[in-house]
C-alpha cells in the first residue's frame, strides 16, 4: 500500500473522512497542513495535472462564495500567486504519493489509482457540506 502525503485543512469534515478511508484501505496517511505549508509556485502547480485554472480552485473558499474572487478571471501565475498569498482558496485534498501529485478526492479516480476498499463513507467527499463540488484531477480520473 501506499504512503500519502495528505494536505487538508484541519478540521475539514471531509478531509477527515478521506483520510479515514485512506487509512482503512491500508495507506500510509501523512496529514499536513494546507493552510501551513511553505509553498512555491512551482510546487503547488504540480498537483493542478492538466485542469483548467478555474479548477484549482476550493468553490467554497469564502473569497470565492463571497464573489470577491471569480476563478474563471486568472491566467495560472495570477492563481498561484493568489493561492500562495491566501491557501484557502486551494482545493483540497492534495495528495502525493512516489512523486506523483493529484488535487480532489473523485473515489474511482483515487481507487484506481492507489486503490480503495469498498466501505464508502456517508456523503459526497467532493462536495462541502455547503453543498459547492469541486471535480478531480483529469489526470488522476483517467489512471489505471
Amino acid at each position: 500500500m501506499a504512503t500519502i502525503f495528505f494536505y487538508e485543512k484541519p478540521g475539514c469534515v471531509n478531509n477527515t473522512k478521506q483520510k479515514i478511508w485512506l487509512a482503512a484501505s491500508g495507506h500510509t496517511v501523512l496529514a499536513k497542513n494546507l493552510l501551513t505549508e511553505k509553498w512555491s509556485a512551482e510546487n503547488l502547480r504540480a498537483f493542478f495535472c492538466e485542469l483548467a485554472v478555474a479548477q484549482w480552485f476550493n468553490p467554497a473558499a469564502p473569497r470565492i462564495k463571497s464573489g470577491e474572487v471569480n476563478p474563471a478571471a486568472f491566467d495560472a501565475q495570477t492563481a498561484l500567486a493568489m493561492m500562495l498569498a491566501d491557501p484557502l482558496l486551494v482545493r483540497r485534498p492534495l495528495m502525493e504519493v512516489d512523486g506523483v501529485r493529484r488535487v480532489g478526492f473523485d473515489a474511482a479516480a483515487v481507487r484506481a489509482w492507489i486503490g480503495l476498499n469498498h466501505a464508502i463513507p456517508d456523503g459526497d467527499l467532493e462536495a462541502c457540506p455547503n453543498g459547492h463540488h469541486s471535480n478531480s484531477c483529469s489526470s488522476l480520473e483517467a489512471a489505471t
